[in-house]
């Protein structure tokens, strides 16, 4: 595996890809599946008119010693991991509105009550993973890694220095590495930006391995993880899959289950679900589904839903 480059520095990998200016609302969405109207009721309205849910928690962070690592769900895609020496954060969101789309549920925790902030990974550059207000009232993050061609959204938020990888690239610093994995989504975070990688990502610390997902489909790449740097904890989407032409861009729980197989983790740990309205399905249809099909597959000791703003040691 490669090292990564600070951002700014070398020659772009992937070539820009052309496009022509979309030319209908359907262009905008990665599935062409939903009309303006059918988007507003669905995402917008019935978000609107939902009560929002949730409570903030202050947490009580576990002291940590050896290889031990606490893991705290802050909700959507966002988590702190936590090892002895090391806080990282991946995709922090604290929004309570994404433009137009209400957050459903609050944030597990507060952000002023993160502790001091060593590694920012951003997994892709959409707004409900790359939330440039989070971001920027961190209290000087030190370390944020990205994608290629995501390191200039980045500059100015406070980072003290910003990492771009490639696919299968690493990032290495004293016991800890963590290496970009591929996906199937894209990063593009308005119309023009394209050339914007997405990935999700492998952390490790003393021998211990923690996968984040990102946002993806299903799709064979995923062995490749499990044949080359098997987690031990795989974080995994499993909401945002109705209509069933979301599955080009994200997974249900019944693929999230696939993917664990695929990558040959010890725990499966859900995300990407119940913190804004992404699509069709109910809120609550996600966990429930997927735990349904794990004691169906007697796998249910194997999955951990958190509850958000806990901290929990493995």
């Amino acid at each position: 595996m490669s090292a990564g480059h600070q951002s700014g520095d070398g020659q772009q990998k992937h070539p820009r890809p052309k496009r022509r200016v979309p030319r209908s609302f359907k262009e905008l969405t990665p599935t062409n599946a939903f009309n303006p109207r059918t988007f507003f009721h669905e995402m917008v309205w019935k978000a609107l008119v939902t009560r929002r849910v949730g409570s903030h928690k202050t947490p009580q962070y576990p002291e940590l010693s050896g290889d031990q690592m606490a893991l705290t769900w802050i909700g959507h895609a966002s988590f702190l991991v936590q090892f002895p020496g090391l806080n990282a954060l991946i995709d922090p969101n604290f929004a309570n509105w994404l433009f137009l789309l209400k957050r459903l549920k609050r944030p597990g925790l507060k952000l002023q009550d993160l502790p001091p902030i060593d590694l920012v990974l951003l997994t892709h550059a959409h707004f409900d993973h790359f939330h440039r207000p989070s971001l920027k009232k961190l209290a000087s993050p030190k370390i944020a890694v990205v994608p290629w061609g995501v390191g200039d959204l980045a500059r100015g938020l406070g980072f003290g220095r910003i990492i771009e990888l490639e696919w299968w690239d690493s990032f290495s610093s004293g016991d800890w590495k963590v290496t970009l994995t591929p996906c199937k989504h894209w990063g593009a975070r308005v119309l023009r930006d394209h050339h914007r990688g997405y990935g999700g990502y492998l952390l490790e610390y003393r021998g211990r391995r923690i996968f984040h997902a990102g946002d993806s489909a299903y799709f064979e790449g995923f062995k490749e993880i499990g044949e080359r740097a098997p987690p031990e904890i795989a974080l995994l989407p499993i909401g945002a899959y109705f209509p069933d032409s979301f599955r080009n861009v994200h997974m249900g729980p019944d693929e999230a289950m696939k993917v664990f197989r695929d990558v040959r983790a010890d725990l499966l740990v859900p995300m990407h679900y119940g913190s804004f309205k992404l699509s069709f399905e109910s809120m609550d249809e996600p966990p429930r589904w997927l735990m349904d099909l794990a004691h169906r597959a007697g796998l249910q000791d194997r999955v951990r839903i958190l509850e958000e703003g806990v901290p929990e040691v493995f």
